[in-house]
């Protein structure tokens, strides 16, 4: 005989929104449907509701974007400025965009900041305000925002040249809205190598010198200039160590502070195309200590920021405020990212994320969570302490807003399967093997996978060996076409672009061992676009 029962219709009021579910067993299966106070839905009538345009994440008016650049923090204003291209969704001659903010979440567009010249195009680097106008740009009233970046001269490229990437100056006198070209560029001039570029400038407190890392063939070089504008070499590093199985781009080094001691160390991000864990682009990070000149580590193993496959060239704020080390990357690929199933603009960023650094079982771990000033976009519409999970039994939550919204709950650390689906038939799954201490997301038939063969080749499965607790915190973020996934407060990060055919509307939760889903909580989140 089959038992059926249905739990009474349970109500809450959260703020000014009316919710509504209802809970329904079937042979120890749940099924949780929650019908929300608004139904987000796709208008391609409307500018930012194309298919798949995230809806929190920064992505460009139109056209083709990469990596994030020039991130800096002045006058209560978050400086966003980027690889990007006017003409096309594909790669192309590399400008600056720019976008501006005041919480990170919410984004202005900008004039185009920096145009390409007769020295090349305008690749990625850094920005830094000179409040001393030790660059002489500006004036102690009105310090200069100044931009170093790389030029790329497609022609002596072309020609065969080995030579064909400097660095060069920018700077602004009116808060990034116009800039102007240093006479004297090129200020850091390239004798014979073929990677030699991606500055990230920084003040240097204990120094008092300008600090510059760039990326130069298989290694980082560490410069000092008084000025910003002449600079000496000082030291490299990196031929020996880290990953070697692609080009090294995008370097950047600040120092933090581990938790819960008063001990502090340096960081170093680079990242790599190809050479990634899960294949294609992924950055790589160093734990050591800087005297200002030189980097040092006695890190062996190679460390990741992220383990999915979508989070690459990224860097961190300079002058954040609070000290606060706020890190943004591009969501995309080079494995794919000229073919991703995009109209009109192609290419996101990822979420604004706080880096943090932990000391677990003796060894140095950089954590990554969501700014917090996301938290403002959330209306919950699920809360429940406890969902009891019985071997080989599922709990099923129908919600349409799914591809929308902030999930978070903790679980024992047991095998636990997650499925993501709509009425498509497409399914994302993310699985957690407790006894191989593996993390796992298999996005083969997520959606749309075939506009390039690497997107939906394989499972991209993640060794977990830093989970050491009987509990996991599981914190995910989907948009229109991504998925954030931070396990035990960003000790593992994953980061992964999906294209369902429709907005995923049902998770299924599943394990062939008995689990506690506890302390679950669903949050739709409000778009950034909307008036």
């Amino acid at each position: 005989m089959k038992f059926t029962s249905t739990i009474p219709l349970i109500l809450f009021l959260f703020g000014t929104s009316l919710l509504l579910f209802s809970c329904k067993k079937e042979e120890n299966n749940a099924i949780i449907t929650v019908n929300s106070s608004e139904k987000i839905e796709s208008d391609s009538s409307k500018i930012f509701k194309e298919p798949f345009r995230p809806q929190f994440h920064f992505s460009p008016e139109k056209k083709w974007m990469n990596d994030p650049n020039g991130m800096v923090y002045y006058k209560g204003i978050y400086h966003l400025f980027y690889q990007y291209y006017p003409n096309d969704i594909i790669w192309g001659p590399m400008h600056w965009g720019h976008a501006t903010s005041t919480d990170l979440i919410h984004w202005k567009h900008k004039k185009i900041a920096l145009f390409p010249d007769k020295l090349g195009l305008i690749f990625s680097g850094s920005a830094v305000i000179d409040q001393n106008n030790s660059s002489k740009l500006g004036t102690k009233e009105n310090p200069p925002m100044v931009a170093i970046f790389t030029y790329h001269n497609m022609e002596g490229e072309k020609a065969g040249k080995t030579n064909f990437q400097t660095q060069g100056l920018a700077y602004s006198l009116d808060e990034g809205d116009t800039w102007l070209k240093y006479e004297g560029n090129p200020i850091i001039g390239n004798s014979d190598l073929k990677d030699f570029r991606d500055p990230k400038v920084f003040w240097n407190t204990a120094t008092n010198l300008w600090n510059l890392v760039l990326v130069a063939g298989d290694r980082a070089q560490f410069y000092t200039s008084k000025n910003l504008i002449n600079w000496t070499l000082q030291s490299e590093f990196g031929k020996i160590n880290g990953d070697h199985g692609g080009v090294w781009e995008c370097p950047d080094i600040f120092k933090l502070k581990v938790a819960n001691s008063n001990e502090e160390k340096w960081v170093l991000l680079v990242s790599i195309n190809p050479g990634a864990p899960n294949g294609g682009s992924g950055t790589q990070y160093f734990i050591g200590d800087f005297d200002g000149k030189t980097f040092r580590t006695v890190q062996k193993e190679t460390k990741w920021i992220d383990y999915g496959t979508d989070n690459y060239a990224g860097v961190t704020y300079n002058d954040a405020p609070n000290n606060r080390r706020l890190f943004i990357g591009w969501m995309s690929n080079w494995q794919y990212a000229r073919n991703t199933p995009t109209k009109n603009w192609r290419s996101a960023m990822t979420l604004p994320r706080e880096l943090s650094l932990e000391k677990l079982n003796n060894n140095y771990i950089l954590k990554s969570t969501p700014v917090e000033e996301l938290n403002k976009q959330f209306t919950t519409e699920l809360s429940k302490d406890l969902l009891s999970l019985n071997a080989n039994h599922t709990i099923t939550i129908n919600y349409d807003n799914l591809n929308q919204s902030d999930i978070k709950f903790k679980a024992y650390s047991k095998n636990l399967k997650l499925i993501f689906s709509n009425e498509a038939k497409d399914s994302l799954v993310i699985d957690y093997d407790a006894k191989q201490k593996t993390f796992s997301i298999d996005r083969r038939h997520s959606g749309i996978v075939n506009f390039e063969a690497n997107f939906g080749k394989k499972i991209h499965k993640t060794s977990t060996s830093n989970i050491v607790s009987k509990t996991i915190s599981y914190h995910m973020i989907l948009d229109w076409s991504s998925i954030e996934i931070f396990l035990n407060d960003g000790i593992y990060t994953f980061t992964e672009q999906i294209f369902p055919k429709k907005a995923y509307n049902k998770l299924s939760i599943q394990s062939n061992e008995n689990q506690e889903i506890k302390n679950i909580e669903i949050s739709k989140i409000k778009g950034i676009w909307q008036n």
